[in-house]
């Protein structure tokens, strides 16, 4: 049964970047170059939906949302796709899953990403 590893979530502020990195499992290479790769994200309340996709030759689609701020790449001798994000705004958070073009084998566990300025840390100087 196919696995895919996803890594390289985190928490960024907004205008920031972080690539994604998803290696797939138990599938042999000839099968695995004849799939279309794709990441997917979905948020809270939300649908998942298609954020980029790449054939096994390089071309790629993207998400409206997300065209020109997110780069999509493969190595198929590695059986690993990225997700280079820049600019990232708030309303890119979520859990980031990847999975072959037709969403046809069993999701990961994904990586969260979130884009906030998070809570800070209070300073108190005090004489």
């Amino acid at each position: 049964q196919v696995q895919f590893a996803e890594s390289g979530g985190g928490l960024v502020p907004p205008g920031g970047s972080l690539r994604l990195s998803c290696r797939a499992s138990r599938m042999i290479f000839s099968t695995y170059i004849q799939y279309i790769m794709a990441w997917y994200r979905q948020a809270p309340g939300k649908e998942r939906e298609l954020v980029a996709s790449i054939t096994s030759r390089g071309s790629t689609n993207y998400a409206d949302s997300v065209k020109g701020r997110f780069t999509i790449s493969r190595d198929n001798s590695r059986k690993t796709v990225w997700l280079q994000m820049n600019s990232l705004k708030p309303e890119d958070t979520a859990r980031y899953y990847c999975n072959t073009g037709d969403s046809s084998h069993d999701w990961g566990q994904g990586t969260q990403v979130t884009v906030s300025w998070g809570q800070g840390t209070q300073v108190t100087v005090s004489s």
